[in-house]
């Protein structure tokens, strides 16, 4: 694992335990010598992470798309920026640049963006494991949506198992490292009902 995808929020949101979270997440991932792939912003969340991982001595690749770029979106101190065509671009190449999927806390745009990765984890177009950073359990209403898609039988218990909610990054990584992608799922002939 060299290469960790993050979504987050462009804004920081108002408790600070999510900003507190944003650095440990830094710290962490420079110190783990693993390179941050993010959306490229410099503001929120977002601009707080690639900051906190480039003073801890880590490397930030930016990924955004031309229009934000345009509105003067994109944080002036990475690594590297790829500029691409829209947002269905970013995305396809954070997760080819990526070797696993966090979100932090975010907004509608991260939860699209975490939700879309594992999706396709599930069709087999992203080997990537898939994790919500559950800082003082700001994803538990979602976390109790995947278990009642389990429950209600539209989500396998083997699939679930395969997305973590967790608030440890210690937990994170040792899921991530640990991650066997999904079974790739095949469908027989459809029958009439």
């Amino acid at each position: 694992m060299k290469k960790i995808a993050v979504y987050c929020g462009a804004a920081a949101g108002n408790d600070p335990a999510y900003q507190q979270a944003t650095i440990e997440l830094g710290n962490y991932l420079a110190a783990h010598k693993l390179e941050l792939v993010y959306g490229g912003g410099g503001v929120g969340l977002m601009g707080l992470l690639a900051n906190q991982v480039l003073a801890a001595g880590g490397k930030v690749h930016g990924v955004m798309p031309q229009e934000l770029v345009d509105r003067g979106a994109a944080f002036n101190k990475l690594t590297d920026l790829k500029i691409v065509a829209n947002m269905s671009v970013r995305k396809q190449t954070m997760l080819t640049l990526a070797d696993g999927c966090l979100a932090l806390p975010g907004g509608p745009g991260t939860l699209e963006e975490i939700i879309e990765a594992f999706s396709w984890a599930r069709l087999g177009n992203n080997p990537n494991p898939c994790v919500f950073y559950n800082v003082k359990g700001y994803y538990d209403p979602l976390k109790n949506m995947f278990d009642e898609m389990t429950t209600k039988e539209f989500l396998t218990t083997a699939d679930r198992k395969k997305l973590l909610f967790s608030d440890s990054l210690t937990t994170i990584f040792a899921f991530m490292a640990d991650y066997v992608p999904p079974k790739i799922r095949t469908y027989s002939d459809s029958k009439a009902m």
